[in-house]
């Protein structure tokens, strides 16, 4: 149901009304952000990357078959920002405040034969009630589900691996089935595992008798002979297909991915995936992409996460909210380990920094105001909704929710200070005797554990803990499975001899090589997770920044100098990649473009044991990597030409990288994309990477000139993205400046078949083209 939506910013008193004519609004298409359609503004909360909430209306006309209202159809909703309100043809569905939360109604009283209408009212009042960009709209996908009167219950299919090894494993699965007719039903529900090619690997099936009205679990066992185990690695996805027959009759089927694996937190010697000792080596992501805010195709992620493959990442946190179930489909298929994250607060309300990080007085809107009412329901929907993902091995039910005096404190500590906290008013650091007790949050936490242990029992439940110097003396950290520490390595062994029986992780790290070697060497540490693997919008230091700058990826998704320090710590593939730095400058990078004779430090990032730098033949000497992070330099004079990097590993094995420097002629666009065969859905997306070349199509890193995007046929632009977060040039705007002489376009196909370009100049370049084919 994503395409051809009707959209107003602004309030609309009778829009929910089946009849009302929604002929002037605006056509959208889902998935939408309405915040990155506006200018940035210091009117609006830097926590919030300066863009605007508001009030919006969507209205969707859409047609149903005869003999619709027959079935059993549920309207399902991803994700929409927030404070949703719903109507069906004028009925009223319901609410849902939690702008991150997939819910789900029951339409079939409310639907017919021919025209139907839904409309979604949203309300994003304040855009201070996040510590990062949130988004507005309906940002995710919306989709009908129709099934018979007789059906498998939506999410109630649950499987979990009870045991597998190389040999065999032994796959357990629930589901509920559901008789919504007059009649009594006599039934066969078939369980069945094929492998990705099709061939059936193990089957089961009951008989059972339903009566009218009456819903029932069953329980499967499936024997399943030398497995494909999931894995980051060999992240093999088998097929699940659950069949409802009455009789000859299928009257419903349903089918799911399975990975088939076992995991295991200890306390002495880490994490374990299918019995094999595994080292998680994690990022953490928010939500956003940048121009495209909130609004992020699937396709936008993959490419996102391939670069973190090619790093040699294999975890990631979902950084503080439910993602979206696309991106865990792409983790279940790429082979990522998941910690996945429902909230940022829960009873008390946290600081929300509206003129730049830190910069006091904060404000405080956010979630804690829904939480007593919708906590345990938001919760359970998230664990029901994620739980068939291999790639998720931990759920989180809360991220620094113990940060010290925000607002929890406690009397062990007459002054209390975060990772955070460097500009912190003395009176904010203080213990507060009419600040809530951080004992609170352990009631809470028990809560919690406890509903995520209804849904699912099979993995672990954790939090990100900000403060655990306090949460052990409370007890916090003794309800949870397993503990994330926030910035916390220097903890790590004097915590593990307090209390040995305790798993500990680092949920939250920073980028340096020390951090690492904390979990190297010690191996009762499961793993880190780096904050974070992409820049994102809000948390902003203060105008004109306008986000955080903490990834190994921009915003467009290009690499930056930390990502091949991380990529020679993680990646066990032979590689090399040079930077350079202007002596003096502190500003490292991929700009080969000096005055002759300028001091410069040339590094060649690898993973080998041995590095020799040349510059125009002539060797800078032989490298010797003696510790983990080490990072070959040369300091030299620059000097135009052809720069080498040659690596060799202890084996023998090598890998060069070449650098031809620029010359200073008229520059060229050379703009590439990743495909340009699409489909005609109005969904498929293809990335245009353009970059400023010379006439040897050596890069040339200008900031300055700037491109101008146009398209003739059945595509569109979705957004233009440089990764400079000072650039305040608006999203919506059809033109951008370079950034280190790249600047990345999301196009998208309409849905008519033809042949299409994008028409891309600039005035300080030749302009060129690309040719799409949409099918």
């Amino acid at each position: 149901m994503n395409l051809d939506w009707r959209f107003l910013q602004g309030e609309e008193k009778k829009a929910w009304y089946k009849g009302f004519d929604d002929q002037h609004w605006r056509h959208v298409q889902l998935p939408h952000d309405w915040s990155v359609e506006s200018p940035f503004s210091k009117a609006h909360s830097s926590g919030t990357g300066y863009l605007p909430g508001g009030l919006g209306w969507y209205r969707k006309s859409f047609l149903l078959p005869e003999g619709i209202e027959d079935k059993k159809v549920t309207l399902t909703v991803e994700g929409a920002y927030q404070n949703a309100k719903l109507w069906v043809n004028s009925y009223y569905l319901g609410y849902r405040p939690y702008g991150y939360s997939t819910f789900s109604y029951d339409i079939s009283d409310f639907i017919t034969a021919g025209d139907n209408v839904l409309a979604i009212r949203l309300d994003h009042p304040s855009t201070s009630d996040s510590r990062w960009f949130t988004g507005s709209g309906i940002y995710r996908n919306v989709y009908l589900t129709v099934q018979a009167q007789t059906r498998i219950v939506p999410e109630s299919t649950f499987y979990y691996t009870e045991a597998a090894d190389k040999n065999s494993a032994t796959v357990a699965i629930e589901t509920v089935v559901e008789n919504a007719t007059a009649q009594q039903r006599d039934l066969e529900i078939v369980s069945a595992l094929y492998s990705e090619t099709g061939q059936l690997k193990a089957e089961s099936s009951q008989i059972v008798t339903l009566q009218a009205g009456v819903t029932e679990q069953l329980a499967f066992e499936l024997a399943v002979k030398q497995p494909q185990l999931w894995s980051p690695d060999t992240p093999y996805l088998y097929q699940l297909k659950t069949c409802v027959f009455q009789g000859e009759a299928l009257v419903d089927e349903q089918t799911i991915p399975v990975g088939i694996r076992t995991i295991k937190f200890d306390a002495e010697t880490g994490f374990f995936l299918n019995k094999q000792p595994t080292l998680l080596k994690g990022v953490c992501v928010h939500h956003d992409a940048g121009t495209l805010g909130a609004a992020v195709p699937k396709a936008v992620w993959r490419r996102r996460l391939e670069k973190f493959k090619d790093l040699g990442a294999n975890a990631i946190r979902m950084s503080h909210n439910p993602p979206a179930p696309d991106l865990l489909a792409l983790c279940d298929e790429l082979g990522f380990l998941v910690i996945d994250e429902i909230f940022d607060e829960w009873e008390g309300p946290k600081n929300k920094w509206s003129t730049g990080h830190n910069v006091y007085p904060p404000k405080h809107d956010g979630y804690f105001e829904h939480f007593p009412d919708w906590g345990e329901r938001d919760l359970k929907d998230w664990v029901r909704r994620d739980r068939n993902h291999p790639s998720i091995i931990a759920w989180s039910i809360g991220n620094e929710i113990d940060y010290p005096n925000d607002p929890y404190c406690h009397p062990s500590f007459k002054e209390m200070t975060g990772n955070n906290d460097k500009d912190k008013p003395v009176e904010e650091r203080r213990y507060d005797p009419n600040k809530p007790n951080a004992e609170r949050l352990v009631s809470i936490s028990k809560k919690l554990v406890s509903y995520v242990k209804e849904i699912d029992q099979t993995r672990p439940v954790t939090a990100a803990l900000a403060y655990p110097e306090l949460s052990s003396l409370t007890g916090l950290s003794d309800t949870l499975d397993i503990v994330g520490y926030n910035y916390k390595e220097h903890l790590y062994e004097q915590d593990h001899e307090r209390k040995a029986s305790q798993v500990i992780y680092g949920s939250e790290n920073s980028h340096s090589v020390d951090n690492w070697l904390e979990v190297v060497n010690r191996p009762y540490i499961s793993g880190q997770f780096l904050w974070t693997g992409i820049d994102f919008l809000g948390e902003a230091q203060g105008w004109p920044i306008r986000g955080s700058m903490a990834g190994l990826l921009d915003l467009a998704g290009y690499e930056k100098p930390g990502y091949y320090l991380r990529k020679s710590l993680w990646s066990q593939m032979l590689f090399g990649k040079l930077t350079v730095e202007k002596l003096g400058s502190h500003r490292e990078a991929f700009m080969w473009d000096y005055a002759t004779n300028d001091q410069v430090i040339i590094r060649g990032y690898t993973n080998a044991s041995k590095a020799e730098c040349f510059v125009n033949g002539q060797s800078l000497g032989v490298k010797q990597r003696w510790q983990i992070g080490e990072v070959p330099e040369w300091q030299t004079s620059y000097q135009a030409g052809e720069v080498k990097l040659i690596v060799l590993s202890e084996t023998g094995e090598s890998f060069e990288e070449v650098i031809a420097t620029p010359s200073h002629d008229q520059c060229l666009l050379k703009a590439v994309s990743d495909q340009t065969r699409l489909v005609a859905n109005g969904e498929d997306i293809s990335h245009i990477e353009v970059v400023l070349t010379d006439h040897e199509g050596r890069l040339v890193q200008k900031d300055q000139e700037q491109i101008e995007v146009s398209t003739a046929g059945p595509i569109e632009v979705l957004g233009i993205e440089n990764g400079d977060l000072t650039d305040l040039t608006p999203y919506f705007a059809a033109h951008r400046k370079f950034y280190h002489g790249r600047v990345l376009i999301y196009v998208r196909s309409k849905t008519e078949p033809g042949e299409a370009t994008v028409h891309i100049s600039s005035t300080g370049a030749t302009a060129t083209n690309v040719k799409f084919t949409i099918v």
